[in-house]
């Protein structure tokens, strides 16, 4: 397949610049095979049933983004896309010449760390003295919107770019359809026999990255690391011995259910995972998907056109341009049925 097979026009004032005014009041599009349905998030209990199982992301979202100086002048960005232990990171670095082995750089508010190796594009960075790398950023480190918002992050981005369970300190862009959920919604979800379990996978900078060739086989897909607990295997073990239904909300759960059951069910509960899933991929544990709008020519795209179908997702992403729904992180979502042929 081609990457131009998912392409599409997108206006450019649909991109969502900013949440809306209220957590949780945005659209949803239900999107079953051909049939579209249009909803408000809120409506969300209506569309599921008792012995339903949510499965989040509990990840949170991280102040990735470091400003500053190499200790020849000069000025350098970096932007951690993943702690390795207390004080090494891997990280992005922008500069007019790349740091070499042995190189300091600089931070603002007085951190510095060391050059250690290259990685592939990242640079493996050890930070001296105290604190740790996760203090460090909360101390200096700004939150990493994604390329496309084109304001400064503020406050409200620091609140509302985050899920209201998010728990895990480690990612460099949020989970973003678990934006929509209030705790207001998830005690309705639950006061109806709907339950919820959670993973973690801490999603990383890669997830922007953009196809760069034309044959999307020979795509290689960026690698994030994961971990699904004890409690969650058993709430989905359980789920489809009842035969109900497992609902990953986002790509990134769903990345990391299917990833971990590639030889058997849940078999490997964490590890990385470069798992690039386009259409003809055969699902083995998710059965409904909520997720927000991605990107044109996105692997993103690619997953939910391999869930929904190909044509459904055309469908569905025509008739949200035309309602002009919101789109990306800050955007609507979409409900999605795995179409009968993407099932194992």
């Amino acid at each position: 397949m081609h990457v131009a097979d998912f392409d599409y026009l997108l206006p450019e004032h649909l991109i969502a610049q900013f949440p809306p005014a209220e957590r949780g009041a945005s659209r949803l599009m239900h999107v079953a095979g051909m049939q579209l349905a249009h909803h408000r998030f809120g409506e969300l209990p209506a569309l599921l049933r008792a012995g339903d199982l949510l499965v989040f992301n509990d990840t949170k979202v991280i102040k990735a983004r470091l400003f500053g100086r190499k200790e020849s002048g000069g000025a350098i960005e970096a932007l951690v896309e993943r702690v390795l232990d207390t004080h090494q990171a891997l990280a992005q670095v922008r500069a007019s010449k790349a740091p070499r082995p042995g190189a300091w750089l600089l931070f603002d508010g007085g951190f510095s760390a060391q050059m250690i190796e290259r990685q592939g594009d990242l640079f493996l960075l050890r930070f001296s003295g105290e604190p740790g790398v996760l203090d460090i950023l909360e101390q200096a480190g700004r939150l990493p919107l994604p390329p496309y918002i084109t304001h400064d992050p503020d406050d409200d981005d620091a609140r509302r770019y985050q899920t209201v369970y998010a728990r895990d300190p480690g990612a460099v862009a949020a989970p973003t359809a678990g934006l929509h959920f209030t705790d207001a919604l998830l005690d309705r979800l639950r006061g109806q026999g709907v339950n919820t379990a959670f993973l973690t996978l801490h999603v990383g900078a890669g997830t922007f990255q953009p196809v760069r060739v034309d044959d999307i086989s020979r795509h290689t897909m960026h690698h994030e690391r994961y971990r699904i607990p004890a409690p969650t295997i058993e709430a989905i073990r359980a789920t489809r011995a009842a035969g109900d239904r497992v609902i990953a909300v986002g790509t990134t759960s769903l990345r990391a259910l299917e990833a971990a059951s590639q030889q058997a069910l849940l078999a490997a509960p964490e590890g990385d995972t470069g798992i690039f899933i386009t259409p003809g991929y055969r699902f083995r544990v998710v059965d409904r998907l909520i997720t927000n709008f991605h990107l044109p020519r996105s692997t993103l795209l690619m997953l939910v056109s391999a869930f929904a179908g190909m044509a459904a997702i055309r469908q569905a992403y025509a008739e949200a341009v035309a309602q002009e729904y919101r789109f990306f992180s800050y955007g609507d979502a979409m409900l999605l049925e795995r179409a009968p042929e993407a099932g194992a």
